[in-house]
C-alpha cells in the first residue's frame, strides 16, 4: 500500500506547486485577521518559477514563525504545502524514500494546521485549494475522494465565514470558490449540488472564464484539471 502511495504521490507532484497560485488567490480574502500570507506569497510564487533560493527563505519565514508559536495555523499550512512540493524535487531526483517522507509530513502539516484554527479563512482557503486541484492527479479515485471532501468541506467553511461580503468579492475570488465547489461535488458524484453551483456560476459571472468552465460542464458532464480552476490568476477582479 505504502508503494502505491508513493507513486501515485509522484504522479501529483509534477504539478503540485502551481496549485500556490491556485489557493494563495483565495486566501488573500481573509478579513480581520492576521495577513500571515503577504510575508511568505511572493516567495513561493518565485519558488513556482524554479527559484530555490526564494523557496527556501520562504519555508525560513514559516519556521521562524513557528518557533515562537508552534500553533501558528498559517504558518503550518503554508509550510506544509512547501514540504509537499519539495517531496515532488526529491521524486524527480529520484529519491523515493526522501519524497515520500516528505509528502505524508506536508499532508499532516496542512491537516494539523486545519485542526488547529479551523475558521481561519487564511488556512481553510489554501489547503482546500491545494487539495481540489491536486486530487485531479491522483489516479486512484479512492484515493482521490478523501482528498476533494477535505477540499470541498473546507471551501464550505470559507464560504460560511464570508456569507456577509462574499457577493462584493472580485469576480477571481468569487469565481476559485464556486468552481472548485461545483468541481469537486461533481467529482464526489453529487451531481445536482454541483449543478447548482455551475448554475450559480453562469448566473453570477457572466461572460468570464468560470462561465466557460460552466457551460463545458452543462454540456460534458466533467471539466478537465485545467478548466476546473486558477482561470484568470493574480487578477484585483
Amino acid at each position: 500500500m505504502k508503494s502505491q502511495i508513493l507513486i501515485r504521490a509522484k504522479r501529483l507532484l509534477s504539478y503540485a506547486f502551481p496549485l500556490f497560485l491556485v489557493f494563495s488567490g483565495i486566501a488573500l480574502l481573509a478579513r480581520g485577521q492576521e495577513r500571515f500570507d503577504l510575508k511568505v506569497r511572493n516567495y513561493f510564487f518565485a519558488g513556482s518559477q524554479g527559484d530555490n533560493a526564494a523557496l527556501e527563505k520562504g519555508m525560513k519565514l514559516c519556521e521562524e514563525a513557528l518557533a515562537v508559536d508552534p500553533q501558528k495555523a498559517e504558518a503550518l499550512v503554508w509550510h506544509g504545502a512547501g514540504l509537499y512540493f519539495q517531496s515532488g524535487q526529491a521524486f524527480r531526483r529520484g529519491d523515493q524514500e526522501k519524497g515520500g517522507e516528505l509528502w505524508q509530513r506536508g499532508i499532516a502539516e496542512m491537516d494539523k494546521a486545519v485542526s488547529l484554527a479551523p475558521d481561519h479563512i487564511g488556512v481553510r482557503a489554501p489547503r482546500g485549494a491545494f487539495l481540489l486541484t491536486g486530487s485531479h492527479f491522483v489516479p486512484d479515485p479512492a484515493m482521490a475522494r478523501p482528498l476533494i471532501e477535505k477540499g470541498v468541506a473546507d471551501f464550505e467553511k470559507t464560504l460560511e465565514l464570508q456569507k456577509d461580503y462574499f457577493a462584493k468579492l472580485g469576480t477571481h475570488p468569487r469565481g476559485e470558490l464556486m468552481l472548485g465547489l461545483a468541481d469537486g461535488y461533481s467529482r464526489l458524484g453529487q451531481t445536482a449540488r454541483a449543478r447548482q453551483w455551475f448554475e450559480r456560476i453562469r448566473q453570477d459571472l457572466p461572460g468570464t472564464p468560470y462561465e466557460d468552465s460552466a457551460n463545458t460542464w452543462l454540456k460534458t458532464g466533467s471539466l478537465s484539471a485545467r478548466e476546473a480552476g486558477c482561470l484568470g490568476c493574480h487578477t484585483a477582479q
